[in-house]
């Protein structure tokens, strides 16, 4: 699944994001790009609860 995420914009916030995921499938894989705000990221998790849990952590995202 590939999010973009507008208020990713440092290595700090890219770590937020990747703990936010982690947070509901620590198995999950996330690659993070804050200078393109773009995530990738393989997971068993459903889109729509990788997006709550981003609301959630304040990095409100939209499938890419």
């Amino acid at each position: 699944m590939d999010f973009k995420i507008e208020s990713m914009t440092c290595g700090g916030c890219a770590r937020s994001v990747t703990k936010a995921i982690q947070s509901i499938d620590s198995n999950a894989r996330v690659e993070t790009d804050p200078d393109a705000r773009a995530v990738k990221v393989e997971t068993s998790a459903t889109q729509a609860a990788i997006l709550q849990v981003l609301e959630d952590a304040g990095f409100p995202a939209v499938a890419d």
